[in-house]
């Protein structure tokens, strides 16, 4: 299970957004030099002095050197989460969740350049992709717990400091947790990979939102079989 400290969104104030922006800038740097040399090569000492901080900082942040080469929008799992338990009662479940998904993908377009390069690290190093696929589930099953809150499904294990996977009652968190928010995180979670994917080849024929609101169309729909091949078109 990984581990960001400080990861909370929601701690405010000017010493959270300083705390935020170091992390990420933290990040961005390993990333970046490892793009340029190969993870492997890429010292915590080197990251540190990009960023102009010292190791002893680096290591208020990330448990170890590899947890910054995979952390790319670290923030982001947490900021979908509070978004969802804030929509509107009444909201469909898939509906919250697009909308919170929708929000963060303007993170997306606008870091473009680090998303490809951190793509780029993680094919060109096996035990980084395996790592991030860690986090990706870890992220993803705590998101399920978040919209088993939100339908009236929650459970205490789903709240404040969580027992890891692996453990007796990290197996209880498992066994806690329903099909339906389950199902419904990994739809979501399917839905942006396939929206990005799809949309990084074809940037010059629509925007990364239109695709992505496309792919939530046809799961509202039931995922109908088409008449036509459909593509998304910028009406803009």
């Amino acid at each position: 299970m990984h581990d960001v400290r400080e990861r909370d969104p929601a701690e405010g104030g000017l010493r959270g957004r300083k705390k935020r922006e170091t992390r990420a800038a933290l990040t961005a740097a390993a990333v970046r030099l490892a793009a340029e040399h190969g993870a492997e090569n890429v010292t915590v000492d080197a990251i540190s002095e990009a960023v102009g901080v010292s190791p002893r900082t680096f290591f208020n942040y990330f448990d170890s050197r590899d947890d910054a080469f995979v952390m790319v929008g670290a923030e982001s799992g947490a900021r979908v989460r509070q978004a969802v338990l804030a929509a509107p009662t009444g909201t469909p479940p898939l509906v919250a969740l697009r909308d919170a998904l929708a929000a963060e993908l303007g993170e997306v377009g606008r870091q473009h350049e680090l998303w490809r390069l951190h793509s780029e690290v993680l094919r060109r190093s096996p035990h980084l992709l395996a790592r991030s696929f860690g986090a990706h589930i870890e992220d993803e099953f705590t998101l399920a717990e978040t919209l088993a809150e939100r339908i009236g499904a929650g459970s205490p294990l789903f709240t404040g400091d969580r027992p890891p996977f692996g453990t007796s009652e990290g197996e209880l968190r498992r066994k806690a947790l329903g099909l339906y928010p389950r199902l419904l995180a990994a739809v979501g979670s399917t839905a942006v990979r396939i929206a990005v994917e799809h949309w990084c080849v074809r940037q010059d024929e629509t925007t990364l939102e239109v695709v992505f609101q496309t792919v939530f169309e046809h799961l509202a729909a039931g995922l109908p079989e088409p008449a036509v091949p459909v593509e998304p078109v910028d009406e803009a």
